[in-house]
């Protein structure tokens, strides 16, 4: 049987820098066109870095990918389809920003392949969508998900932020509230990062306070459950049987390939490569850089990627990837973990409880050399 595998194009424009963002990314569309073709162009070139395999998903993400046309995105796809197996192909996904969400783009997403949308709201509070530098309001952002039914989309996912400064706990929930009412099949729940270089760490901007953040997360999680999502990711809710099938490739180590400036690539067997994140510097034809991970590392991602999943580590497959004394050690160093409640151990598998993956950062940190 072949491996699946897995392309994510890297489209590294917006219209308008988000407070919160730290992704390779520009204000300038006025090289779109060169970056798009020499994508194209990319993909071609490294076709063989996936031989053998059979695609299973592709993902646009960025940066803003709706700042192209349909037709744009649709030609990166037709390279793709001449040049790899995609008859398995069972997941398109674009990111989308709402504003850009008109009927008539969303048709033309469908007419070129996409089936999913991942929409970044954030938020339907339009406070909070200020504060952030959001481009919609609150209204276009239910505006966008309705238009996106009314076209045909059955999988749509949605991204919110918790930890915002100046937002209450019931603030909160009424987002969830809200998100559920829309019936998306996917939400993203993210708490709010401030990194040095973005626009709120430049601004001072700081998180809610950890009592305020866990309570969110609490009754977050709550509603959801009751509402009949998964918790099946640190950050990810879904209806049964729509968890996103990309990303549980990134969680199970699978091969894929990261097309574009700034986009990363893991071969599945400890190879990894990224681009150049500057638009200049990737269509002058920089060398794209690599490191080959050590079995350390390897053993140390492997838990971290699946100690993220509601399915947590399974004991049996590390012992097989890495030996049994890798498995005493991680079953020793859990030992605290279970005891304390923050993981729990069934038959082979060890995860973290609802609760445990508050402190997750900290908790997978123990199991580092």
């Amino acid at each position: 049987m072949s491996k699946s595998s897995s392309i994510y194009f890297h489209i590294p424009f917006c219209k308008r820098l988000c407070g919160y963002c730290d992704f390779p990314k520009t204000m300038s569309l006025a090289r779109k066109n060169e970056v798009l073709d020499k994508m194209g162009q990319e993909l071609v070139g490294r076709v063989a870095e996936l031989g053998g395999t059979v695609l299973k998903t592709i993902y646009f993400g960025g940066g803003t990918p709706t700042v192209c046309t349909p037709e744009e995105l649709g030609l990166l796809l037709a390279v793709a389809r001449e040049n790899f197996d995609t008859s398995q192909v069972v997941e398109i996904t674009v990111e989308a920003n709402p504003d850009d969400l008109s009927e008539e783009y969303l048709r033309g997403l469908k007419g070129v392949g996409v089936n999913r949308l991942s929409i970044g709201i954030q938020s339907f509070r339009d406070d909070d969508l200020q504060m952030m530098n959001r481009r919609h309001d609150a209204e276009g952002a239910v505006r966008a998900v309705e238009a996106a039914r009314k076209a045909g989309f059955d999988n749509i996912s949605i991204d919110l932020i918790y930890g915002l400064p100046n937002a209450t706990l019931e603030d909160w929930k009424e987002n969830v509230r809200r998100a559920i009412s829309l019936g998306v099949e996917h939400i993203s729940a993210y708490c709010l990062t401030i990194e040095e270089n973005t626009l709120f760490g430049k601004r001072g901007v700081e998180v809610a306070d950890e009592q305020l953040v866990e309570q969110e997360y609490d009754a977050m999680c709550e509603l959801l459950r009751e509402a009949g999502y998964e918790h099946y990711e640190i950050s990810n809710f879904a209806l049964p049987g729509r968890r996103s099938r990309h990303n549980g490739a990134y969680w199970r180590g699978t091969p894929y390939l990261g097309i574009g400036p700034g986009a990363h690539s893991y071969d599945g067997t400890g190879r990894r490569s990224w681009n150049v994140s500057t638009v200049g510097a990737y269509l002058s034809g920089a060398q794209a850089e690599c490191e080959e991970l050590s079995q350390t590392e390897l053993y140390e991602e492997f838990v971290m990627v699946r100690l993220r999943t509601c399915e947590g580590v399974d004991v049996d497959a590390l012992e097989e990837k890495f030996g049994p004394r890798r498995r005493e050690q991680f079953l020793h160093r859990a030992e605290r973990f279970v005891s304390e409640g923050v993981l729990m151990r069934g038959g082979s598998s060890v995860a973290f409880s609802e609760r445990g993956w508050l402190v997750s950062d900290a908790v997978i940190g123990e199991f580092f050399e």
